[in-house]
């Protein structure tokens, strides 16, 4: 038994109200059950019961045992002299506010039907990779559905969150928090937090007066991230760099020392570092005020003519400053793009129109359906236990699911959860 299932109890009226009593024998009508409190303080407020034919209003707190009232030391807080009833599934002490009047209380497992207890507890003790697993398959596609869709806004703003504390950091300017996940999202899973720390080592400020020469912003990016310092490389490229990077570090003051090392190993030629710089240098080169633009960005189609961009002339036949490969393009691939647009670019339009008090959810959904459904491991489990529209709508609120419920086992607060407590047998 958990706290969290007398809560749902009560705020469902999941229990026989008809005859309620009090431990001491009195009687209890509810008008208003009150609202749940998920912060400090009892559990539900304004709550309006009648007990003993008295009317009530104030608060009411829930626990396993009433004797966790002082347990919780609730007897010397006055945050709790409002509390009007005392919710417990198990009645083994009176309790008291601190002017030592008795709080009345109702000793709930008496009126719960047995049948939903059996249920909670199956879901509850299950040992499947997530606790609904042998009967996921039979959810109900509307449900389904329509909780995926809100999963993923409150994905969306809890990425909101971390866009905030990104704004108050850069003085509100929205082009730098877009450098700073673009370029972080650019290093993907392996590299990052190490393009994100490069992009935390100077002020945004240095990129607007060094982008209208991409080698300046190759020279800052590979000069920063430690890439320039081998001593034994004559080409007159990595030499030039190097010569513009001191120049740079004069001139601005610059300082490496926050800058976590690149990783190449394990990963393919086209996503080392080296070219995802040269890549990223050259949008900043080629499209100034890049954040207005992204903003007018609506469909997937423009997204991938806005970030059609190939690397600068020496990568295309490089991977590494030491060794020369094959002549290749090296452009952006579309399938890089989704990533981009997913983890980027999308929150980023979300939350700048939330600052407006603007709503495109409508947009944003239409957008996550034409992309792509994710591939990872999370994701391939969820289609083994039944069948879904492959976007990355579905994807991304799938790990959400995973994540932020599943894992965390709070299905009574889960819409496919309440689903299964009310239909298990």
């Amino acid at each position: 038994m958990q706290e969290d299932f007398l809560h749902y109890i009560w705020k469902h009226k999941a229990f026989n109200s008809s005859l309620l009593k009090t431990t001491k024998d009195e009687s209890i009508v509810i008008t208003n059950l009150g609202q749940h409190n998920h912060n400090a303080g009892p559990d539900f407020f304004n709550a309006q019961l009648s007990i003993a034919n008295q009317l009530w209003a104030g608060n009411v707190e829930i626990h396993i045992k009433s004797s966790d009232w002082y347990v919780h030391s609730h007897e010397t807080d006055k945050a709790y002299d409002n509390v009007i009833l005392h919710v417990v599934w198990e009645y083994d002490t009176e309790i008291f506010r601190q002017d030592n009047s008795e709080i009345p209380t109702l000793e709930l497992k008496h009126y719960v039907d047995k049948t939903l207890l059996h249920k909670y507890q199956k879901l509850m003790q299950s040992k499947s990779w997530i606790n609904c697993e042998s009967d996921f398959n039979e959810v109900d596609a509307f449900l389904l559905n329509n909780w995926l869709e809100r999963l993923y806004i409150e994905r969306l703003e809890q990425k909101s969150e971390t866009i905030q504390h990104l704004l108050e950091s850069s003085n509100n300017d929205w082009e730098a928090v877009l450098f700073k996940m673009l370029l972080k999202n650019f290093g993907l899973k392996v590299n990052g937090e190490p393009f994100l720390s490069l992009a935390n080592s100077f002020d945004f400020s240095i990129i607007r007066k060094l982008q209208n020469d991409v080698l300046n912003l190759e020279a800052l990016f590979f000069g920063q991230s430690g890439l320039l310092e081998e001593n034994t490389i004559e080409d007159i490229y990595f030499i030039g760099l190097k010569e513009r990077y001191g120049l740079l570090k004069r001139k601005f003051n610059l300082d490496s020392n926050g800058v976590l090392p690149l990783q190449f190993f394990r990963l393919r030629p086209p996503n080392f570092p080296t070219i995802r710089l040269s890549q990223f240098a050259n949008l900043y080169n080629s499209e100034p005020n890049l954040f207005s633009k992204v903003m007018d960005l609506n469909t997937l189609d423009a997204f991938y003519k806005f970030f059609d961009k190939g690397v600068t002339q020496f990568w295309m036949t490089h991977y590494t400053f030491a060794k020369s490969s094959k002549p290749f393009k090296k452009g952006i691939t579309k399938s890089f793009i989704d990533l981009l647009i997913i983890n980027t670019l999308i929150p980023l339009k979300f939350s700048y129109a939330k600052a407006q008090g603007k709503s495109i959810e409508e947009d944003v959904f239409k957008l996550l359906k034409e992309l792509k459904m994710e591939s990872n491991s999370i994701v391939s489990k969820f289609l083994d236990l039944k069948t879904f529209e492959k976007n990355a709508l579905n994807s991304q609120a799938l790990l959400q699911l995973k994540h932020q419920y599943c894992d965390k086992n709070k299905c009574l607060q889960c819409a496919i959860g309440n689903s299964f407590i009310v239909k298990i047998k």
